[in-house]
């Protein structure tokens, strides 16, 4: 086979020069790279201007008359957000790629059977986004909930079509597939209950600290305002070898019966010391023997064994 010539590379080199020297290619180059940099800062500048539109209208309809719950708002705000940048973004692809001499049309028609192909083959993605759309349709959970989902428990930071990211108390942030939640907790729903065990020796006065601790009780209502209702003394709860239990239970606002749990017991602690009621604490006796009773139990041992 023939060489090509010192005149075939020459002739290239020139018509590459050419091209390079050329001003209608480098006006083309330069007006192609001006309409994808205005491409993408519109799409860009049009997600904000959305996004900022959304919320100003979630703002607005807190105030009417008839409007979702704040949790359900927060979901539903979060998801249009995600679904107005993917679809922005989307149509701001194509029109770069249109740009750059693509044939959109046949990358889209092309696009459709490759993703029947992937719906067929990624069946668990397309199970996240239906489980994600009921999960956002039923009002299973929202934003700002406190769920337990599986293993994880914690506050819900996102809901999207596809995952759902959950923020546990420690600072980690978990992110579940929405076809892996099959059972979920919600504990934000309802009204919780702050439960509250005390424990008085047996030397006390039973209706003494039951007395006391009622008279208190009949003040924390008005004293936290996470307390839906006064709270309710049980009674006995149970008779440990130590102490008495006594039980006392109050209904908070969700999610605050830890709080309140925890300045009950120190009100009630405060309200019994001042009483002179006593709470209970470990206790161990010690029994010494003498050197006199130390030497009569060999004789008694031995003279058992005599008769």
């Amino acid at each position: 086979m023939e060489e090509p010539s010192l005149s075939t590379y020459q002739r290239a080199l020139e018509s590459l020069w050419a091209k390079f020297t050329n001003e209608a290619t480098w006006l083309a180059f330069g007006g192609a790279a001006l309409k994808i940099t205005l491409t993408i800062l519109a799409a860009w500048v049009l997600v904000k201007v959305g996004k900022i539109a959304v919320r100003n209208f979630f703002a607005i309809r807190s105030k009417a008359p008839l409007t979702f719950s704040e949790r359900r708002e927060n979901t539903l705000l979060k998801l249009i957000e995600n679904v107005l940048a993917y679809v922005v973004y989307f149509i701001a692809l194509v029109n770069v790629l249109g740009v750059l001499s693509f044939d959109v049309k046949g990358l889209i028609a092309g696009a459709g059977v490759l993703g029947l192909a992937i719906g067929f083959g990624a069946q668990s993605l397309v199970k996240d986004v239906i489980t994600g759309f009921f999960i956002i349709f039923e009002d299973q959970f929202s934003v700002g909930d406190f769920v337990r989902i599986g293993q994880f428990e914690g506050t819900v930071e996102e809901i999207g079509l596809r995952t759902t990211k959950l923020k546990v108390w420690t600072g980690e942030t978990h992110i579940l597939p929405n076809g892996s939640i099959i059972e979920v907790t919600n504990f934000s729903l309802n009204n919780s209950v702050a439960v509250v065990d005390v424990g008085i020796a047996y030397e006390e006065n039973i209706e003494k600290a039951e007395k006391v601790i009622k008279e208190l009780l009949d003040t924390l209502k008005d004293k936290y305002p996470e307390i839906v209702e006064t709270p309710q003394f049980l009674g006995i709860q149970t008779l440990a070898p130590s102490d008495v239990t006594l039980r006392i239970t109050a209904e908070t606002t969700p999610m605050n019966h830890w709080y309140v749990a925890r300045m009950m017991r120190k009100d009630i602690k405060e309200c019994l010391d001042a009483n002179g009621i006593e709470i209970p604490y470990p206790r161990m006796v010690m029994y010494s023997r003498t050197e006199q009773e130390a030497q009569t139990e060999p004789k008694q041992a031995k003279s058992g064994g005599t008769a």
